[in-house]
């Protein structure tokens, strides 16, 4: 299996806090991953270390086999920043001029045409443009190096939802032509739902779960049975939530086989509530970390 991204314990510490601590994954060349975490969870943090802004306090990080920042690695990568940064007194033609003069396979007529597409006028000063407008600026500039990974921070966040659905599909027709790997920041995970194939999820700097979404989806259930029943049944590894009535128990659970008693109505659970699950503040405490339920697996595009 080729890999794009990864980490051997990798942490992070401004002060006495640490942002990342005992972060350990590998992500698949092609895949595309939804990095998701509440504000504060270490996202950032990983991105810019990731990209060489930052340096780690511990462990080790690759990004595609190389050196975070290393001159051989730079061109092969792509990065939007959570704030976007342009220069505002720039016009659009001058940011993708500059980005064709400070970047060695920079794709000028790539990015022209893709402002064309959206009407949005060369001559208007970045500092000038809607946040739809800046988003879809950011994102030409960094597929127009044509990267072999691509790393989003927060892109979405200060979109409106059609702003939003349309940076998502202008970002699937690129992927689409480029292959590329991509990791997308986002507490948004309707929209990461829709278009990633791994997720992981991150709280409190530590990950929680690292995983194909197919095989999220396939090893977490909802069951709803009776309360009596609800202690150890046959096919659950790790009970994640559990709500109950006088009678009636519905559990999220995690399984490693398939559960056979017939007390027990089984259900598909959705991407979303296993996501907030792991990210509950009763499974992502400062105590001792939880098991990290991680699946690695090739992706096939």
């Amino acid at each position: 299996m080729s890999v794009a991204l990864e980490a051997s314990g990798l942490g992070k510490r401004y002060g006495k806090r640490w942002a990342l601590e005992h972060c350990s994954f590998e992500l698949p060349t092609g895949s595309i991953a939804g990095l998701v975490g509440p504000n504060g969870a270490g996202k950032t943090t990983l991105l810019h270390i990731a990209v060489g802004l930052l340096e780690q306090t511990n462990g080790s990080i690759r990004i595609l086999g190389e050196q975070p920042g290393s001159a051989s690695v730079l061109p092969r990568v792509g990065f939007v920043a959570q704030e976007m940064p342009l220069y505002k007194s720039f016009t659009v033609d001058e940011m993708i001029s500059f980005g064709a003069h400070t970047n060695v396979t920079f794709d000028l007529p790539l990015a022209r045409h893709r402002m064309e597409h959206f009407e949005i006028p060369l001559d208007q000063r970045a500092g000038s443009l809607s946040g739809g407008q800046r988003a879809q600026l950011a994102l030409a500039l960094a597929f127009a190096k044509h990267p072999d990974i691509l790393l989003l921070d927060e892109p979405l966040a200060s979109l409106d939802p059609l702003a939003r659905r349309e940076f998502l599909k202008i970002l699937m027709e690129g992927i689409a032509d480029s292959g590329a790997t991509v990791v997308l920041s986002s507490h948004l995970l309707t929209d990461l739902e829709r278009v990633c194939d791994h997720m992981m999820v991150l709280a409190r700097g530590r990950f929680r779960l690292i995983a194909d979404t197919n095989e999220i989806l396939k090893n977490h259930k909802v069951l709803i049975g009776p309360r009596e029943r609800a202690g150890a049944i046959s096919g659950v590894e790790q009970v994640l939530q559990q709500t109950t009535t006088d009678r009636q128990a519905t559990l999220l659970v995690r399984t490693n086989g398939p559960i056979i008693d017939p007390a027990w109505m089984v259900n598909q659970a959705s991407l979303e509530d296993v996501v907030l699950s792991y990210l509950d503040s009763r499974s992502a405490t400062d105590g001792p970390e939880p098991e990290l339920h991680a699946i690695r697996t090739e992706v096939a595009r």
